[in-house]
């Protein structure tokens, strides 16, 4: 008994002479446009990025930061070289993340409530956490 095929089912697997195999990556890459999940990469590469929490520096903290604060002030003419740490909030999520700048002070804008800095940098004063270089 024959069947439909059996003139070409144990024949090996053409492979063309002039165009070389396409690799599995290329291939892949042609479906690429048609991806159901558009922007999913995105969001999970989000979700796992970190943030750092807000850490409150504490009755004893916050004294320690106003006599520096104080310090700061009475040498403001001089335009002092310091070194603060503060936190910047995260756009997109929960937390952020805390950053060190260096420069020198220009003023204190009170009614801003900002530290200014001589190159126009203007960082919040309640989010900085410590002042060094006084």
């Amino acid at each position: 008994m024959t069947h439909d095929y059996d003139d070409i089912i144990n024949l090996p697997h053409y492979e063309p002479k002039h165009h070389p195999r396409m690799s599995m990556w290329n291939r892949a890459a042609q479906f690429a446009p048609f991806a159901a999940l558009t922007g999913y990469d995105a969001a999970i590469q989000e979700s796992g990025r970190l943030t750092d929490d807000w850490i409150d520096l504490g009755e004893s903290g916050n004294e320690e930061l106003n006599r520096k604060m104080e310090l700061l002030l009475s040498k403001l003419s001089e335009q002092p070289n310091v070194t603060i740490e503060y936190f910047v909030p995260d756009e997109h999520k929960e937390g952020g993340s805390y950053q060190s700048y260096t420069g020198n002070v220009k003023r204190i804008d009170e009614y801003e409530q900002t530290m200014v800095m001589t190159d126009g940098k203007k960082i919040q004063l309640r989010m900085i956490r410590n002042i060094t270089g006084i």
